[in-house]
């Protein structure tokens, strides 16, 4: 499928063959949630902890009588029940990651990026490279190519000017193209890539 290349400034320069087998496939919904979970699950900190009865330390003195007292016989003041007592089953420190196969991840990256192909929200350019690293210049450049919200991803190493530039954006991810994820492509309207990065994805996923 053939795509428009376009500069900064909004104007066109050339055409693109993109591979069908990358940019041409059917999304499946199944496929990118089960990638999304996987690196939400990923990222997750796992740093929750409660003090559970072995690290409460309070006394172990009966309280109260066994027998005549009119209350439940309680044995020790660290369980849940009592103010200052332990949690039972409380959340541990952990890893939330769990697996998913390589193939199935490189499917989701594939799929993703047919899904943007697809509705017509993906924007090739010929390179990420900006004079200055003004806010305000590349503002004017992105609105004249319609991008308010988006990804751009470029080679494999991101122009500093224009990192710069990109960082004051709301709305608005940069990133290489080895850093390319489901995730980030799915949470942003338009996905724009460079040629280079276009290649690079396409090594990648053939």
């Amino acid at each position: 499928m053939k795509l428009d290349v376009q500069t900064l400034a909004g104007k066109k320069s050339g055409s693109v063959d993109l591979d069908k087998d990358v940019f041409g496939q059917e999304p499946r919904k199944d496929i990118l949630h089960r990638m999304v979970r996987y690196q939400l699950a990923k990222r997750q900190a796992g740093t929750h902890h409660v003090q559970e009865r072995g690290e409460v330390s309070k006394t172990t003195k009966r309280i109260g009588r066994q027998k005549g007292g009119g209350t439940a016989r309680h044995g020790n003041g660290s369980v849940s029940q009592f103010r200052g007592g332990a949690k039972a089953h409380g959340p541990r420190v952990r890893s939330h990651a769990h697996d998913l196969p390589k193939k199935v991840r490189a499917m989701a990256l594939r799929h993703a990026l047919s899904a943007k192909a697809g509705a017509k929200e993906l924007i090739v350019i010929d390179d990420a490279v900006a004079k200055s690293s003004k806010t305000a210049d590349l503002r004017k450049s992105l609105e004249k190519l319609g991008v308010t919200n988006g990804l751009i991803v470029g080679g494999n190493n991101i122009d500093e000017n224009f990192a710069k530039a990109a960082r004051n954006i709301p709305n608005l991810d940069v990133l290489p193209s080895q850093g390319a994820n489901v995730y980030d492509i799915l949470k942003r309207h338009t996905l724009v890539l460079t040629k280079q990065a276009v290649q690079d994805l396409e090594a990648r996923l053939k």
